[in-house]
């Protein structure tokens, strides 16, 4: 792009939104422009949407190409670079001798001359960490900064020791490190892979975690897990609040040494259950974060690509949508398997960062290591960097259009999630959300605590299995509905406090239309060992239809006795749909509507034994409520959303897509019509809608890597536009389809022909 060229596209960029993602130097645009100033006003991490990380090996100093990888930089539009520092492995000459050299780097300022060439060239630098974890002179030296098991032995991690973040080595070591970093290179912010130290699996018993620990609390450090220990909660809350202190000691110590804008911000996951394993709460450190690096590189295949796009909307959720998200996207095989030198398939890369695109995530190129044999990976990025620095306007700072709310805690990730998360919390919250994919309707994750925040600009509430709620947050839900909100919970919502202490009946039994049956024991043990089956069991619908659908009569079949109900809307063929579950220890309230019932399990083999031994029960699968004020609610004692996320069974999507419609009447604003995977995004900016749309559709899509794309279409889009917002015109970002706009009742509608990859859909 010429300097003409790329003044023009600034300046046109500034006049339409504020953040422009500017380079940090003036010499590619004209400072003396307002417009243009204006943008450049703000701080780096405002405005460095694309970054790239070449991740130094140790022996990469003898070899390191920096020349080609400055023009690398250029060629791939990126606006900052995360440079290895210190921390595990120092690529600079450091005054601290127990920070270990590479043997290949001699006396060069590897790091030094990286960061100078990146601010030469107008770039912002993250200096990397890895500060967790040393070699073992630094061990013999203090062996009272690392952290110790119950027998007094350290902690490793290969040849590698873990240091402890009660020690001296978080409170005095890291800081001065960060200081010299901080005066040697000016770095904008600095960012650490591994800044939490010892995860939840272990527990350490080094001195300085036993003495802090009884100062706190009183008591000894636990000997062992055990969830249902208050001790042991306690000690869980403890570390949850030490790496709080550490997030913000390193930010007074780079503030101090580089200024207020020079900031320390970690490394997160896009994981929950990953960040509990780490001890990282998410919505304390969205609160004090200026930006989130964001460590996610790939997808899982029960997750999805889909995955990424709900990371980022649910942590833009705890951040705030002006703020940024950068995530480090692999161009190497990463995920399941992994090859760190070779060259992740371009599709499987391109779908993931078109996935964060439209979740509000910003790319991150990442590499292993400073030169390949596999070259491929190195041409993946750049088409894909130079379409977001062509659109960037539209995929930031902007509002997500939805009526319908996923609501989770990581709280319940911890107290009934405890061991088994994957069973218990995720496959229910990811067999929701791929429901809602599969019917292409928007949705926004909702904290559990910020259900009062974000309620009042939706119609449906979604509690996938959000078992461990505390009073306050089933109080607010109770308020959203009591303003005529509709619900819809599924397995155990609120039957548990929010430290997994069993309640009598749900907290929110007079919603759901439900209580727990007499006698019944609540154990998240047997809970879980019951996620954990896949039974041949099933649901009766009701009414059943049998008797007037083709098929053979044996004389038994119930006479029709009435109409179904909308949920069971394509269902007119069946009365049983396959489930897989247990059930039991519900009953339905007087006045709630009971549309599915439990059929128990029975043989699978031989074929001449698989018949239902026990055909119909009262266990209710499926109620449905009025609740005060008409809201409609919705419970599902049968954990369809568990099953559609291990199963994939398009009866279980189609239900729960069913409920999601009902619930919500005439709100939702989207409607994608035609073939295809196709996960669909609506924002809002000043005067416009942004609409996106990723194809999913795949041999791959369950099973990855993919290699090549499929196209779908023709497909029919129906827009529902804000009260008060006039659209004019419509423009495509990826392709050069143009078809023709209606606009029809305070509607937008147009018809694509194709979509390959994505589409982004302008409406202004």
């Amino acid at each position: 792009m010429s300097r003409t060229t790329r003044r023009t596209f600034l300046e046109q960029t500034a006049a339409t939104t504020a953040l422009a993602g500017l380079s940090l130097s003036s010499g590619l645009a004209d400072q003396a422009d307002p417009k243009v100033a204006a943008a450049s006003a703000l701080p780096w991490h405002r405005r460095t949407l694309r970054w790239g990380q070449t991740n130094i090996t140790e022996i990469d100093p003898a070899g390191y190409d920096i020349d080609w990888w400055r023009q690398h930089w250029k060629r791939t539009r990126v606006q900052g670079v995360i440079l290895n520092a210190g921390g595990i492995v120092a690529y600079y000459p450091s005054k601290y001798p127990l920070q270990y050299r590479p043997p290949l780097l001699g006396d060069r300022d590897l790091y030094g001359e990286l960061a100078k060439a990146a601010h030469d060239d107008g770039l912002a630098v993250f200096a990397r960490m890895d500060s967790n974890r040393t070699h073992e002179e630094f061990y013999r030296a203090h062996p009272d900064w690392f952290a110790m098991d119950a027998s007094g032995k350290p902690y490793r991690a290969g040849e590698l020791y873990v240091t402890c973040v009660n020690s001296p080595y978080y409170e005095e070591y890291i800081p001065g490190i960060l200081r010299e970093i901080i005066e040697r290179t000016h770095p904008e912010g600095i960012t650490d892979n591994s800044w939490s130290g010892l995860g939840r699996e272990s527990i350490c018993h080094c001195g300085n975690c036993s003495k802090k620990f009884k100062q706190r609390t009183g008591k000894a450090i636990p000997a062992e897990k055990n969830w249902d220990d208050p001790v042991y909660r306690e000690w869980i809350e403890w570390n949850y609040a030490r790496r709080l202190e550490v997030w913000d000691l390193n930010n007074r110590t780079t503030k101090a040494a580089g200024g207020p804008d020079c900031l320390w911000v970690g490394m997160n996951s896009g994981s929950i259950s990953g960040q509990c394993r780490s001890f990282r709460d998410y919505k304390e450190i969205c609160r004090r974060a200026e930006i989130i690096m964001l460590d996610h590189q790939a997808r899982s295949e029960s997750a999805g690509f889909q995955q990424n796009a709900e990371a980022g909307k649910l942590i833009h959720g705890l951040l705030g949508w002006e703020k940024l998200i950068p995530e480090s996207m692999a161009m190497y095989q990463a995920g399941r398997p992994t090859f760190r030198k070779a060259s992740k398939p371009e599709p499987e890369a391109r779908l993931w960062m078109l996935e964060g695109f439209a979740g509000t995530i910003q790319p991150w190129w990442h590499h292993i290591g400073a030169y390949h044999e596999d070259r491929r990976q190195y041409r993946t990025v750049e088409p894909i960097n130079r379409w977001h620095e062509a659109h960037q306007e539209y995929l930031v700072r902007r509002e997500p259009v939805a009526s319908v709310g996923v609501v989770w805690s990581q709280q319940n990730t911890d107290y009934y999630g405890r061991d088994n998360p994957e069973d218990l919390v995720e496959l229910p919250l990811r067999g929701m959300v791929n429901a809602l994919v599969r019917a292409r309707i928007p949705y926004l994750p909702v904290h559990a605590d910020h259900v009062e925040r974000d309620g009042p600009r939706l119609s449906v509430l979604i509690l996938p299995n959000l078992a461990a709620m505390s009073e306050g947050q089933c109080l607010a839900v109770r308020r959203f509905v009591e303003r005529g909100g509709s619900l819809i919970a599924t397995g155990q919502t609120s039957l548990y406090d929010q430290w997994g202490e069993p309640r009598a009946d749900f907290a929110l039994a007079d919603l759901f239309g439900a209580h727990v049956a007499a006698g019944r024991r609540n154990s998240i043990a047997a809970e879980r060992k019951r996620a954990s089956e896949t039974l041949h069991s099933y649901l009766r619908l009701a009414p059943e239809l049998r008797a007037g659908v083709y098929g053979p009569k044996i004389g038994t079949e119930p006479a029709v006795a009435g109409k179904r109900h909308p949920i069971l809307k394509g269902f007119d063929e069946t009365d049983i749909l396959p489930f897989g579950g247990w059930l039991g220890g519900v009953q339905a309230a007087a006045g709630a509507e009971v549309l599915a019932t439990f059929i128990p399990s029975f043989p699978i083999y031989p074929p001449e034994t698989s018949w239902m031994r026990e055909p119909r029960t009262n266990v209710p699968g499926l109620i449905m409520h009025t609740a005060r004020h008409g809201s409609r609610v919705a419970y599902l004692p049968a954990d369809l959303d568990r099953r559609f996320g291990r199963d994939n069974l398009p009866d279980h999507g189609d239900l729960l897509a069913n409920l999601v419609r009902w619930a919500s009447g005439d709100s939702i604003p989207l409607t994608v019509e035609g073939p295809g995977l196709v996960d669909c995004h609506l924002y809002r900016q000043q005067g416009r809608l942004i609409l996106h749309l990723v194809n999913l559709t795949s041999a791959g899509t369950w099973r990855a890597p993919v290699d090549e794309l499929i196209p779908v279409g023709p497909l029919r889009v129906h827009v529902r536009l804000p009260e008060g917002m006039g659209i004019s015109r419509m423009k495509f970002l990826v392709s050069d389809q143009k078809p023709s706009l209606t606009l029809d009742k305070g509607a937008a509608v147009f018809q694509l022909p194709s979509l390959l990859d994505h589409e982004v859909i302008v409406l202004e």
